[in-house]
């Protein structure tokens, strides 16, 4: 639904901070060219992290602190419990077939349609996030993420994987990848073919991301000043991010498999993050700085739709260039970008000016008051 109001209600350091985490995913997403690419604006191969693997979570938390502050409102306002779990049905449905239009497109081989991926496990976390917020308290909330954590570390140690047996957390021999194998089938991430990092199993604890979000919504909602909830925020997330250290010593930070010390950690990790930017948004007051990142968050559905589908088609085109075909994204940076700086700075000069070029999509719908309401 396209509206030309902002909501009064929105909290502008939670836009900032989506769009700041908007701004990094399209940064890391398109490179010029992905072998000569920063390694912190690449993925951690499999165990460990980089400043890459911190984008994903975080937009899932976000999705928990979000949902947590409207959905606290509008129960206050006298609305029913199964309206606003019904609407968060539709919400979820849009986005998760969103995200198979993004994988679908341009060439939409339904034989090897992905069936999972970003959009879709934001979809399921979401909807998931929501039945639990609805229908529990604080201390429900909390049991909820200590069950699917602990329902993961189960399955991922303790279940057996033919050829592998239990406990084995390698590429090929976990569990995750296993059930991916099984149900997903050719439905699998085209990079990986027989797996996918958006996967059945590893949902478990991608839903107890979003819950930590609605932990801090819960918060954020109280009616403590500024500096307590920073405070506490602060406290929480360091609180998070010394369990995710502990916690991997058994199972490793692992992205790809969103291991339960993965979850605990880049929870740990958004809640400092959001604290910070509360206090300079709201307790220093410096609202010009994060304006772009604000103007990127208002509109992130669009803004990531665009970005995905836009780069799609800069990879489906194709041109000559020095008497041999390559594609639009090739011709551009090998034309504009290699000329002007080593291969590591072009590659990222592309990517900055396609981290504007998506900010300008967002700018003019702010400046025409278009804000995209699913």
């Amino acid at each position: 639904r396209l509206t030309n109001t902002a909501s009064p209600t929105r909290l502008v350091a939670l836009d900032a901070f989506r769009g700041a985490t908007m701004a990094l995913m399209i940064l890391v997403n398109t490179p010029g060219n992905d072998r000569t690419t920063y390694w912190p604006l690449q993925h951690a191969q499999w165990d460990g992290w980089t400043p890459t693997d911190v984008v994903f979570p975080s937009f899932l938390w976000i999705v928990g602190v979000a949902m947590t502050l409207s959905l606290g409102r509008r129960l206050a306002a006298g609305a029913s419990r199964m309206s606003l779990f019904l609407q968060a049905l539709r919400r979820a449905a849009i986005i998760f077939t969103l995200g198979l239009i993004v994988y679908a497109y341009p060439n939409f081989n339904l034989s090897t349609q992905r069936l999972l991926g970003v959009l879709q496990r934001i979809a399921i976390c979401y909807l998931i996030a929501v039945a639990i917020f609805l229908t529990t308290g604080l201390r429900g909330q909390i049991l909820w993420i200590g069950g699917l954590m602990t329902a993961y570390w189960m399955l991922m140690t303790l279940a057996p994987v033919p050829g592998y047996g239990p406990g084995n957390l390698s590429v090929e021999g976990n569990f995750s990848h296993y059930i991916d194998r099984l149900v997903l089938g050719a439905h699998n991430y085209a990079s990986t073919r027989t797996w996918d990092p958006e996967g059945v199993v590893s949902t478990l604890p991608a839903i107890a991301t979003a819950l930590f979000g609605v932990l801090a919504g819960r918060l954020l909602a109280t009616a403590k000043s500024l500096a307590e909830k920073t405070t506490w925020m602060f406290f929480y997330g360091n609180l998070l991010i010394f369990g995710g250290i502990v916690v991997s010593a058994w199972l490793p930070i692992n992205k790809k498999l969103w291991s339960d010390s993965f979850s605990l950690f880049m929870a740990g990790l958004d809640f400092v993050l959001l604290a910070m930017f509360l206090w300079l948004v709201d307790g220093l007051g410096y609202k010009r700085i994060v304006r772009p990142f604000v103007i990127l968050g208002m509109n992130a559905i669009v803004v990531y739709m665009a970005s995905e589908l836009i780069e799609e088609v800069f990879d489906a085109v194709k041109m000559t260039s020095g008497g041999k075909l390559v594609n639009l994204h090739e011709w551009l940076y090998v034309t504009v970008f290699q000329p002007l700086a080593s291969p590591m700075n072009a590659s990222l000069m592309y990517a900055v000016a396609y981290v504007l070029s998506m900010f300008l999509i967002a700018w003019v719908m702010y400046r025409r008051g278009w804000f995209v309401r699913i």
